[in-house]
């Protein structure tokens, strides 16, 4: 199979995660984000695992919840701080500097060696995402920029282990493996600090049907597989396509504004997708 082809269904991990914020704010239940966050994991890898009939074996075990921790559990409950202590445009903005996140990590734990190319495309794509979601007079709360940076500290280490370690088994598996044990690290935290879901409408079990199906075990399924075949630094590139989607999404379905400085950064971000592949490919 091609690069491109590889680079393409990768992509599409990102784009669909893109949908998450409308399909969230319009089909699930408010005020429960960890218990949402569990209940589009947990299903998801255990229904994976009744498919592949493969558990972890020694060490893997370990490492499978560390890696669902990091790309999981820790991710999304900083992701859900942020979104709750910052404008959706600030936060956005903040976990866009998980690419230059990668970057580092990748140097440091597997010896990929750092481009000026990867950086430019980083710092090119940061500065879309900017362009794209944040507003003027956005308010910056410190807890909620740090749990943004942590946020993106945490999925960049998750991306570059994920590559590391690399794992004796499938993307199909290694993804059950993950969203199960971030499930279970989830679970625990939304049942001691949320109150409970109240009884779903046809409405949330379509958005917890898809966002679990959909945008947990087929989006990181594609994911996986991209780190293995394009690597860590290539793939977090991508990671831009998803406030595109987003915003393109809250224009097309919602009626919300679009305007030229949010036309400017899409293409400024598509510029710096294409500018780390290429810059990628030359390694």
């Amino acid at each position: 199979m091609s690069r491109l082809t590889d680079i393409g269904l990768t992509a599409l991990a990102p784009a669909i995660w893109g949908s998450t914020y409308i399909v969230t704010t319009q089909l699930l239940p408010a005020g429960v984000p960890l218990s949402v966050a569990a209940l589009r994991a947990l299903p998801a890898g255990l229904l994976l695992l009744l498919i592949v009939r493969q558990l972890p074996q020694g060490a893997w075990w370990w490492k499978s919840f560390v890696l669902g921790a990091l790309n999981f559990a820790l991710f999304w409950a900083c992701l859900f701080v942020a979104a709750y202590r910052l404008p959706g445009g600030v936060a956005a903005t903040v976990g866009a500097v998980q690419p230059l996140v990668v970057i580092g990590l990748a140097r440091l734990w597997i010896g990929t060696p750092i481009r000026f190319g990867a950086i430019l495309a980083g710092l090119a794509g940061l500065c879309g995402v900017a362009m794209l979601v944040l507003r003027p007079g956005a308010g910056l709360d410190p807890l909620g920029v740090a749990a943004g940076l942590a946020g993106a500290v945490s999925m960049g280490c998750g991306t570059v282990l994920s590559r590391h370690w690399k794992p004796p088994v499938s993307p199909l598996t290694f993804t059950a493996w993950q969203l199960t044990a971030g499930g279970l690290l989830l679970m625990p935290a939304a049942l001691m600090l949320e109150p409970m879901i109240p009884v779903p409408t046809l409405g949330n079990l379509i958005g917890f049907v898809y966002l679990g199906l959909i945008g947990a075990a087929f989006t990181y399924l594609l994911w996986f597989r991209g780190l293995a075949r394009i690597g860590p630094s290539a793939a977090s590139a991508l990671g831009f396509l998803s406030p595109v989607v987003a915003v393109l999404l809250g224009w097309s379905l919602l009626g919300q504004g679009l305007d030229g400085v949010q036309g400017l950064g899409v293409a400024l971000v598509l510029a710096s997708v294409w500018a780390a592949q290429k810059s990628a490919a030359k390694g």
